[in-house]
């Protein structure tokens, strides 16, 4: 965790890099998702969470703010932290052959990860990543509290299985921030996670198709994701 000073200069960095991005069009048809491991009791994640304020307005990011509790004890308890997210950073740090985790990280498509808040690094990674062709053809259609999904393979290697996963997010959140590293600080939070459900298990052999009761009336997006926290092969918003 970093200083406050840095902590300014990397957001005022990082926003002017990704003002400048122009983003083609068609591109939502393919989203990279990039996952924000944040707290409200560090000091070095407020870079990183402006951010995703900015990821959250490109078609072709699905950006998901997934705050843990780890901080919690040094004096701040996060309002959004859900111990699940602290365990699938953990999942992704050892499938990624690391032995630690940290925040604020960012994951992308499940696979890379960015510590802090570099955003030419993240903008690079977002690039090479939609530049991949399509493995899964990814269908999701929402009416009121439903939803359903197809998943179809285009060119996908045989072997691997896949969670089909559904998660929701509030676009907006505020904290006013009283203990901690940040106390004293009011921020506002983008994409902030507040569910996520596994609607079934894919084999990637042939299409299938899912469909379960949300949560909320919250948005959500639909993830394909290889077994054992492995790479995202297809992302959807789901309406």
């Amino acid at each position: 965790m970093g200083s406050e000073s840095d902590m300014f200069r990397s957001t005022t960095a990082a926003i002017v890099a990704f003002m400048s991005l122009v983003v083609p069009a068609g591109a939502e048809d393919n989203p990279v998702v990039v996952e924000l491991f944040t707290s409200q009791g560090c000091s070095s994640c407020p870079p990183a969470d402006a951010l995703m304020h900015e990821l959250a307005g490109r078609d072709d990011v699905i950006a998901l703010a997934l705050h843990v509790d780890y901080w919690d004890y040094i004096g701040w308890k996060d309002l959004f932290a859900d111990p699940a997210h602290t365990l699938r950073q953990k999942a992704y740090a050892r499938e990624g052959g690391r032995t630690m985790i940290y925040t604020p990280q960012m994951i992308v498509n499940g696979q890379d990860d960015i510590a802090g808040a570099d955003g030419l690094a993240l903008m690079d990674l977002i690039d090479a990543h939609r530049s991949e062709a399509a493995e899964v053809s990814l269908r999701a259609d929402r009416a009121g509290g439903q939803i359903g999904v197809e998943v179809r393979p285009l060119d996908l290697p045989h072997g691997d299985s896949y969670d089909v996963q559904v998660v929701q997010y509030s676009p907006l959140r505020h904290a006013e921030i009283k203990r901690g590293e940040l106390a004293g600080r009011k921020l506002d939070y983008a994409n902030v996670v507040e569910s996520w459900q596994v609607l079934g298990q894919w084999n990637g052999a042939e299409a299938q198709t899912y469909s379960a009761t949300l949560k909320s009336d919250l948005p959500a997006v639909i993830l394909v994701q290889r077994a054992g926290q492995g790479p995202i092969i297809a992302a959807a918003r789901a309406e």
